[in-house]
């Protein structure tokens, strides 16, 4: 029998921060809980981010991953219409870029995300 999986958005299982430098942006997503650790690994992908970005003119995306806090750290290049001193969006800075990350759709499997209290998933 195949274990039942959801679909929620990532911010039900993760927080995320994010940073500029010029026209590279830095988002990281870090689980609320480690058992979600194996999740964010396959489903935080960097096709997936790109993918998420390319509106914004995403060139390239590196993750790292970053074990032993359960978390994962994004550099995505050519994203922020050349940076703070040359874009014209409203957030050139990249400041609030995370929750376009934390947005992302995930699937995981029911009995875990009821296991890491993910309440407001069930809503």
């Amino acid at each position: 029998m195949t274990e039942r999986k959801i679909t929620l958005p990532l911010h039900r299982i993760a927080h995320g921060r994010s940073g500029d430098k010029g026209n590279r942006l830095n988002v990281s997503v870090i689980a609320y809980h480690r058992e979600a650790w194996p999740v964010l690994l396959a489903e935080v992908t960097e096709e997936r981010v790109r993918a998420l970005f390319a509106h914004r003119g995403a060139s390239k995306v590196r993750r790292y991953a970053l074990p032993c806090l359960a978390a994962l750290n994004f550099v995505i290049d050519d994203v922020l219409e050349g940076g703070v001193n040359s874009g014209l969006g409203l957030d050139s800075h990249g400041k609030a870029s995370a929750f376009r990350l934390l947005g992302l759709p995930i699937e995981m499997p029911e009995a875990l995300a009821r296991r890491i209290a993910v309440e407001r998933a069930f809503d």
